[in-house]
This record gives C-alpha cells, sequence and structure tokens, in this order.
C-alpha cells in the first residue's frame, strides 16, 4: 500500500533516477579511460554517456571543458527531475540545493577578498547552487552586510543561526561557511524526521544514516584543519552538527582535541572511522583519508538503490554522478600532464 502511494506522485521519478543510475559508467568504461593517451581520445569513449555534450567540442579539449560539460549535464538532469516532482520531494530536492549554495557563497566570498574578477568566480559556482543575486555578494564586508544584502531573501537565510557580525576575513569565512552547513545539515534531519511521505518511512531511516555520515565526517575534517590556525577550541565546537554516530561522546573529545593523535582518538569511538585511520596511516598517502571517506560515500550511496518507494535515490544518484565527475576530471588530467602512473587513483563506483 506504501509503494502505490507513493508510486501515484513520485514513482516516475524514481524510475527515471533509476535509469540514470543504470547509465554511470561502469568498471570496464573506466578500464577504457584509462587506456586512453589524448583527451581526444577520452572524449570519444566518453561518448555513449557524455556526446550530447562533448561531441560539438572543438580540440584541443581542455580538463577544465570536460569537467564543466559533464557538471551542466548533471544540472540539466536534475533541473528535469525537480521539473516534474511534487509536494515533498520538491521540497527534499530544494534542500539538495541548498548545500551547494552555501559552497557558492563561500567560494565568491573568498574570491573577492583575494580581489579575483566577480564574472570568474560565478563561472566556477557549482550551477545546482546558483540564485538571483548571488554576485552581489561581493560588496559585503561582514557577516550583517552579508545576510541584510541578498541572503535574506533566499533559503539561507534560515541557517544563520549563531552567526555573529563578523569581518570577512579567511577564518571567518570558513566560520561562516561550516555553521551554515551545520545548521542546515540539523534542519535538512529536522525535515527528514517530520515531513509527510518522508517520516516514518524507509526514506527516513536512510537519510538519517546519510546525513549522519556527513555530519561525522565534516566534524573530523574541521578538527584535523583547525590546528594551526587562530580558531579557538570554543568556536570549533560549535561548528560541529548535533547530530551523527560521534555526537556526543566523539565530538565532545574531537573538541578538546589539541593534535592530530587526540583527534584521531576522539573520532575512534566509533568503529569505523578507527579503521578509517588505521587504513590511511597504511596508504600512506596524501589525502587517503578524504578518498576513505569518499569511498564510504560511495558504498552508502549504492546501497540506497537496493530500497525501493523512496526519494533517497535522488540523493543517492546526485552522489554517484558527482563521483563520477570527479573520477573523468582525475583520468583526464593525468592524461594532460602525462601521470599515467596515478590515473587509477579514482575513487571507484561500482
Amino acid at each position: 500500500m506504501e509503494g502505490l502511494f507513493f508510486n501515484v506522485d513520485s514513482g516516475y521519478i524514481e524510475g527515471i533516477v533509476r535509469g540514470y543510475r543504470n547509465s554511470l559508467l561502469t568498471s570496464q568504461n573506466y578500464n577504457n579511460l584509462t587506456q586512453c593517451e589524448t583527451l581526444d581520445d577520452l572524449k570519444l569513449q566518453l561518448a555513449p554517456s557524455y556526446g550530447d555534450v562533448l561531441n560539438n567540442v572543438p580540440s584541443p579539449l581542455k580538463t577544465s571543458t570536460i569537467a564543466t560539460l559533464a557538471t551542466s549535464k548533471l544540472h540539466s538532469e536534475f533541473l528535469y527531475l525537480r521539473s516534474v516532482a511534487t509536494g515533498t520531494l520538491r521540497t527534499f530536492m530544494d534542500y539538495l540545493q541548498h548545500g551547494y549554495m552555501i559552497d557558492n557563497v563561500a567560494l565568491l566570498i573568498t574570491g573577492t577578498l583575494h580581489e579575483l574578477d566577480t564574472s570568474k568566480l560565478i563561472s566556477r559556482c557549482h550551477p545546482l547552487g546558483l540564485f538571483e543575486g548571488l554576485s552581489v555578494l561581493c560588496v559585503a564586508t561582514n557577516v550583517d552586510e552579508l545576510y541584510n544584502t541578498i541572503l535574506v531573501e533566499t533559503p539561507l537565510k534560515t541557517y544563520f543561526k549563531g552567526l555573529t557580525n563578523k569581518d570577512l576575513d579567511e577564518l571567518n569565512i570558513e566560520i561562516i561557511r561550516n555553521t551554515l552547513y551545520k545548521n542546515y545539515l540539523e534542519h535538512f534531519a529536522e525535515f527528514c524526521r517530520t515531513a509527510e511521505g518522508i517520516a516514518g518511512s524507509p526514506c527516513q531511516e536512510i537519510m538519517e544514516q546519510i546525513l549522519n555520515f556527513e555530519a561525522d565526517r565534516r566534524a573530523i575534517n574541521i578538527t584535523l584543519n583547525s590546528f594551526g590556525t587562530e580558531l579557538s577550541k570554543d568556536e570549533r565546537k560549535k561548528l560541529y552538527p548535533a547530530m551523527g554516530k560521534l555526537y556526543p561522546v566523539g565530538t565532545y573529545q574531537l573538541g578538546n582535541a589539541e593534535s592530530n593523535e587526540a583527534a584521531i582518538a576522539g573520532a575512534s569511538t566509533v568503529s569505523e572511522y578507527a579503521d578509517f585511520f588505521k587504513q590511511a596511516t597504511m596508504m600512506g598517502q596524501q589525502k587517503s583519508l578524504e578518498d576513505l571517506f569518499y569511498k564510504k560515500e560511495m558504498e552508502i550511496m549504492k546501497e540506497v538503490f537496493t530500497q525501493q518507494f523512496t526519494y533517497a535515490v535522488v540523493y543517492a544518484w546526485l552522489k554517484l554522478k558527482e563521483q563520477e565527475i570527479r573520477n573523468i576530471t582525475w583520468i583526464a588530467e593525468c592524461i594532460a600532464q602525462n601521470q599515467k602512473d596515478r590515473i587509477g587513483n579514482y575513487i571507484s563506483i561500482f
């Protein structure tokens, strides 16, 4: 019966998303990509999946062009889904865009701080996070101006709770971004607990797992990146989402950590994160911890597709597609720079 009512409003969209998922690159596709000698060869291999956006691009190709056009395809597919979504699913998809909006705001005000050209900054923004008046943010010099200039008219206004009037220097921009994201995750989790069609359904359980993982990842990264900066312990603690497997015991230890070792001990209160740090130590590679988080995220997203009648497949497809674009960009950059020995260091999806 639950599936019957779900399909009335959202069955079509779920079917489309599962079709999108089936069109993602396979292991054999990736193997073919890694054998390419030039970006034009790569373009030919990508033709079945990305030919509609790449076929008319003249040589010589650039990695940035491939990444931009692949992202534009993702954007178009998402907008199509949103155009036919109704009710709770439409609001759910709005929440998916809020994270990109936050990243775009941080990108723009950081670039402005470094006196970069506004038009170039806008071109680097993720299309899913674009909103009217984004370019006006370049005139803001503190939090009050940032809020009152334009953000008060956007969905991000809800996430400004807890922000005081700080000047927009590099440290404060990171505090703003992480505070916005903390509030965003907490609001999104609350929406999934209470929204009609999600509350009490398998979708709520799935989204709780996804958002808790994201909250933990952000808490760990905030802690590790705070050492050697002027960020105080009290300020750091305010940036942790009040959710996740680490909350509250692990985040308490992270908040009081004064070294990488202490941070690792705090994160290791959850066994799977303890395994991450052990693997990262054994791998001994730069950004290996970040790679392990991405790998775990892909495992969670693939698992979502074993469920039916859930909005979470839209979120999972979006994250799988993003990782595919990162993989293509990595392979393309290795080809462009003739770094074939590193070309296999992408995050496997299937």
